[in-house]
């Protein structure tokens, strides 16, 4: 088993000891991605539409770095800082994944800042 560090300068740099994504054989396990616009390093402003547009680009940016697409991803997982956000956080994710949808889990959890809405992870095959 070969293990590779996946990492782009188009999502946010990790803030603790994680990377960014992992590869293993055709299996990409993306880190939880916040809503930090990766120029700025900031979270981004509004609420939870656009906190979950910032995130989703930012799974698809490091998907990208390991030569997948947005199709590739096959499992995400949701973490909403409360149920409230669900509908928005919908309508939004529903643009991005239309058609054949990953799989997918929400749940509701405490963000580790009171002003982050959501966090999401996801699993991707890429060859």
């Amino acid at each position: 088993m070969e293990k590779k560090i996946i990492s782009t300068d188009k999502a946010p740099k990790p803030l603790a000891a994680y990377s960014q994504a992992v590869k293993v054989g055709s299996m990409l396990y993306v880190s939880g991605q916040v809503a930090i616009d990766p120029k700025t390093g900031e979270l981004v402003n509004g609420g939870i539409r656009e906190q979950t547009e910032q995130v989703i680009k930012n799974i698809v940016a490091i998907v990208e770095a390991a030569g997948g697409t947005l199709e590739n991803i096959i499992k995400i997982n949701v973490y909403l800082a409360d149920k409230k956000y669900y509908s928005g956080f919908n309508e939004v994710y529903r643009r991005y994944f239309n058609v054949n949808p990953p799989a997918r889990t929400t749940v509701e959890a405490k963000p580790p800042k009171e002003e982050i809405l959501i966090e999401m992870d996801a699993i991707a095959y890429v060859e």
